[in-house]
């Protein structure tokens, strides 16, 4: 009796096969999307800024460098910040000749969804070698409360 191994079976077709080639084509697919994508999601947003948080409040720091304190206007409205200004540059000095422009330079505007809800009235901002931090304390219902057990 002669044995054929499973797999060289002419008239078996494995019913997974077709679903493993598209998996693999899907994971191909988004390895390249994710690869030329690094370095174009950051070029598209300025400022560049990291969040985090604390007990009893949210810390926001931007990279802000070339940007006066009296170009810079915040916002906080409901879960929102809003960081607006602009950047002025040297573009419109006649005696210079660009052979590579790379620092963006002009208006801009990012608003950031919050993850806890801050007490608008208690926001501080501050510029400093063109790092802004802007600290929001956490409103009364989000901050960690300890509750005193007593005994009968």
């Amino acid at each position: 009796m002669a044995f054929i191994r499973f797999a060289d079976r002419p008239a078996f077709r494995n019913p997974w096969a077709e679903f493993e080639r598209i998996r693999q084509g899907l994971d191909e697919l988004s390895r390249s999307y994710a690869d030329k994508g690094k370095g174009q999601a950051r070029a598209n947003v300025y400022p560049a800024l990291n969040i985090y948080e604390e007990s009893d409040r949210l810390i926001v720091t931007a990279e802000l460098p070339g940007v006066k304190v009296h170009d810079l206007e915040l916002s906080v409205e409901g879960e929102t910040l809003t960081i607006q200004g602009k950047r002025d540059s040297r573009q419109n000095d006649p005696g210079i000749s660009y052979h590579r422009r790379e620092i963006e330079s002009g208006s801009f505007s990012r608003a950031i969804a919050l993850p806890v809800k801050i007490d608008t009235e208690q926001v501080g901002a501050k510029l400093s070698n063109g790092i802004l931090t802007i600290t929001l304390m956490k409103a009364s219902e989000v901050k960690p409360r300890q509750i005193k057990v007593t005994a009968e």
